[in-house]
Order: structure tokens, then sequence, then C-alpha cells
């Protein structure tokens, strides 16, 4: 992840001012301007790692809205302790050497970012490893909270997920409502196969077996299989195989963590879950601080 990415920059920027830490009443009041302080974050449960390299990068946007901030500080961490490793209960994630004003002003919006990413990077590698021993790869999707897809996406990445298409430009994949709106499956393929820009490979969502072989029989690059059981998934994937080896499949809809290593063995070769950015629980992270630094 590119942390100084001007898109991400505004991000975090964007989070500072809406908790007014530049503002910090509270902070500004009770602790003395010149006071340094060590902050340690600290996992408090089994976890994946994701968004570490936010801390420095919030420190340096929040020197730059609060003219009296103290802009000296220092982030470390084990070397150990990276994004997508799995922490345990109670290890320290990165120690924090800062101002305490800053510290205080920036803590809320740091663990949010933190425990929210963690906590996506950990459902994926649940996902993950539920599948292990099989040829399937986890796949994330388009539902996503509106301006941290990238951020969400990361996240997946650090949890061993791989990212499907980052927006809409990023890939043709028609879906049932194309498919209603544009006449049907023959009509719709035709016009994408034909129109399409160079490099961008066709990929349609079908229902059944009889919307996978008018698919085939029209040009389909790709399949989404949706909603589907996995025994039908399973046919559906033999179908494929038995006449054009080189697509590749997908399944989707309907999919949890109680069965995914079903559709996984059906030996389709992608399996995307929403839930992994729409339902991920955040991880339970915290941050102590105590005066002075070393």
């Amino acid at each position: 992840m590119e942390w100084k990415n001007r898109s991400i920059e505004f991000l975090l920027e964007q989070a500072l001012k809406e908790d007014k830490a530049a503002g910090d009443t509270t902070t500004r009041v009770t602790i003395d301007d010149n006071l340094r302080a060590t902050a340690t974050i600290l996992a408090r449960q089994e976890m994946v790692v994701a968004g570490l390299g936010c801390i420095p990068q919030f420190f340096d946007i929040f020197a730059r809205l609060d003219n009296h901030s103290n802009t000296r500080f220092e982030v470390v961490s084990h070397p150990e302790i990276f994004d997508g490793v799995r922490v345990h209960d109670g290890q320290a994630l990165a120690v924090i050497r800062h101002n305490a004003r800053a510290l205080l002003s920036c803590e809320r919006v740091i663990l949010n970012l933190m425990q929210h990413l963690s906590g996506i990077a950990t459902l994926t590698r649940t996902y993950v490893d539920a599948i292990q021993g099989t040829t399937a790869r986890v796949l994330d999707t388009r539902k996503t909270i509106p301006g941290l897809r990238a951020l969400e996406k990361y996240a997946v990445l650090c949890g061993g997920g791989t990212n499907h298409r980052l927006d809409l430009s990023d890939g043709i994949l028609i879906k049932n409502n194309h498919i209603a709106l544009g006449g049907g499956i023959p009509i719709v393929l035709a016009r994408a196969l034909t129109s399409r820009p160079a490099g961008k490979r066709v990929q349609i969502e079908v229902r059944s077996m009889t919307e996978l072989n008018d698919a085939l029989a029209n040009g389909a690059e790709a399949v989404l299989l949706d909603n589907m059981t996995p025994l039908q998934v399973a046919e559906c994937v033999a179908r494929i195989r038995a006449e054009k080896q080189w697509i590749p499949t997908e399944a989707s809809g309907g999919i949890v963590l109680e069965n995914i290593r079903a559709y996984a063995e059906t030996g389709v070769e992608f399996i995307s879950v929403g839930a992994l950015t729409h339902s991920a629980k955040a991880a339970d992270i915290s941050m102590r601080i105590v005066a002075g630094s070393a």
C-alpha cells in the first residue's frame, strides 16, 4: 500500500478533520503542551494486522493541521510485526514516541482505521484457511464502504485474499440486470465482444445450466456462477471443462464460512465473498499511553 498516495492522504486528513483532532478541547485544557509520551498499540485478540502504515501518515497530517503540534515523533515496531502477520492477544503492534497532545488527539482515528482494516484481514484469513488444500482462491467484491475501497481491498490482500475489480472500469462483468435490459445473453455478449476495450476479458453471470450453455455458445470468456448450490457449481464446472478448458470460473452468492469449503471442492477457480468487506467485525486493538519517552 502506498500510504503517501494523494487519495489516501486525503482520506486520512478527512478523518482527522471529521474528529476535529486539531481542536481537541479536552486535551488542550488538561495536558501540558511540552509533555512527551509513549503510546503502545496492542492487539487484544488473535488477529491479522492491517493498517500499520497509517500511523506515521496520521501524525504527519496532524502536524499540518495543528500549528502548535510538536512534530518530532518516532514509530517503531518489532521486525516480525507487519501488515499481513497473524498476532496474538497482548502483542504490541507498534510503539509511538511523540508529543502527548498529538498522541491523545490522534488516538481514536488511528484505532478506528486499524481496527476496521485488521478486522477485514482477520476475516479474510479465516476464509482462506477454510479452503486450504484446494485450488480455489478467495475474492473480494465491490461491496465496500464508500471512500474506503482501496484500503479495504488492501486489507483483503493482507488476509491472503485476492482482489477482484477495483471499480466499474476495471473489467467487464455482465450481470443479470445487464442481460435483462440488454435483450438477453446472446445480444449482450455480442455487443461486449465487439465493442470491448483492448485486453478486457468478457465475463458473464449465469444462474442455471441453461444460461451457462447459452453463454458458452455465444463466446463468454469467463463465467460467474451465481447463487448456485455446490452441486450445481460442480456440474457447471465439469460442463465448462469438458468444452472450453481455458475459461475462468467463479462462484458467488450465499457463500459463507460454513459452506465455502464445499464450493472450493467443486473445482471452481475463484470464490467471491462480499462479507469480507461489508460484514467484518472490527478487531480489538487498544492504545496505552504513558508519560515520558526514551
